[in-house]
């Protein structure tokens, strides 16, 4: 017996909500980011790099 599932749905990038990491932190480094009862920190680096912490 084989299970498989049906082929992932690809969203087109240019479809997506597109932000600028600037934005959401206001021109600074660090935004709180929160899903459901989560915050996570979203922090970019000084290398230009992002990180996003719980």
């Amino acid at each position: 017996m084989s299970f498989h599932s049906p082929p992932p749905k690809h969203t087109p990038v240019n479809a997506l909500p597109t932000y600028a990491a600037s934005d959401l932190t206001q021109g600074g480094d660090l935004a709180q980011i929160v899903l459901g009862e989560q915050t996570y920190i979203l922090r970019i680096t000084r290398a230009g790099k992002l990180i996003l912490t719980k």
